[in-house]
């Protein structure tokens, strides 16, 4: 068992269970448990008091993870680009899915770059199948939402950083 999810001995069940609670995912916190979950499904590695900012990052930033905290910053100005430019909330929730998925590997330890995205794509392969759009964005990059949008020189105000409460609800920490 992992979190709410009964693993079975079928690896296509699991991949239907993982794709289908993934693209209904209505929030951050809920692709957040999507992340952990497939984590230790594929890798047998977790984490627990891990906490969220949004940010308005420079666009060839997706997020980050500072070293040595339980934080992961997201690119707050890049996701709401893509939702407002993606029709498909599954494509937003693949997006954000990789996103968190790279910097949770670097909170577990893993701080090559090369190796974050091969673990990234082993993943989400592992976990919904080589058609599932999580895995077709891990697999060529998270950029590729963005190759057909209008994205020239672009102003967006700076706004204060935010934190995304019930983010996780291990009970560690409370925000």
């Amino acid at each position: 068992m992992i979190g709410d999810f009964v693993l079975s001995n079928h690896p296509i069940k699991d991949e239907e269970r993982f794709g289908s609670s993934l693209d209904k995912a209505k929030s951050y916190a809920e692709v957040w448990k999507i992340v952990k979950e497939t984590a230790v499904y594929a890798l047998g590695k977790r984490r627990d008091g891990m906490m969220l900012f949004l940010d308005d990052l420079p666009l060839q930033l997706g997020a980050y993870y500072p070293i040595g905290t339980n934080n992961i910053v997201l690119n707050r100005a890049l996701v709401e680009i893509v939702e407002a430019n993606m029709t498909s909330k599954p494509t937003v929730n693949a997006l954000t899915y990789n996103l968190l998925l790279h910097e949770y590997l670097h909170a577990l330890g893993e701080m090559s770059e090369t190796n974050v995205r091969k673990e990234v794509a082993a993943v989400a392969e592992k976990s919904f199948g080589k058609t599932h759009m999580a895995t077709i964005v891990a697999k060529k990059s998270p950029w590729i939402l963005l190759k057909d949008l209008p994205l020239g020189p672009m102003y967006t105000p700076r706004r204060v950083i935010q934190i995304v409460h019930d983010f996780e609800k291990s009970g560690k920490y409370i925000v």
